[in-house]
């Protein structure tokens, strides 16, 4: 297959993720700081070349929200071994994933697309910049500061719910079947 740009850049998020973990289960949390960013920054530019491009491919309709998903979970994962999240956040988080990936096959075998919603990018933007928060380590409050960190890791967890309950509700059409 010739890969053209948006693909690759969806690769290249794929190919940093164990080289992120790696820099954040080592102590180097700046440094996985700058290559969760590079990543995530690829995640905005695939998309856009892609439609202003017309470069749009199955190949990245489907990679490209999987690799959002393993950036993230990745992330989160790693800060449950390092005791900076609780992990039953990221068990909604991921709850919410796995259901909205099932109701998606689901409409797929009706002959049905569900696209992604503003809600969903909202989610998607607000994992991304808890994240960020957590790997500069709430930086410029610093530990013992202003916790914003931890306020947009909850309004991470609560736009996961909420994009969720978006998803069905609208595709509840999907479950009738």
């Amino acid at each position: 297959m010739n890969m053209n740009l948006p693909n690759k850049l969806t690769m290249l998020r794929i190919i940093l993720i164990p080289v992120f973990m790696i820099f954040l289960l080592t102590g180097h949390w700046y440094i996985s700081a700058v290559i969760f960013v590079v990543a995530s920054v690829t995640d905005t530019l695939d998309g856009q070349i892609a439609r202003r491009y017309n470069l749009v491919t199955n190949f990245g309709k489907i990679m490209d929200p999987l690799a959002d998903k393993l950036l993230v979970f990745s992330a989160l994962l790693c800060m449950i071994q390092l005791s900076v999240v609780p992990a039953w956040m990221v068990v909604i988080m991921l709850a919410r994933e796995l259901l909205i990936v099932s109701l998606r096959a689901v409409a797929a075998a009706q002959g049905l697309v569900i696209a992604a919603s503003w809600w969903g990018k909202i989610k998607t933007i607000t994992q991304m910049a808890a994240v960020i928060l957590l790997l500069i380590q709430n930086w410029p409050f610093g530990p013992d500061g202003f916790p914003l960190a931890t306020i947009v890791l909850w309004i991470a967890v609560i736009m996961t719910v909420v994009s969720g309950i978006d998803y069905i509700i609208k595709n509840k059409a999907v479950f009738k079947g």
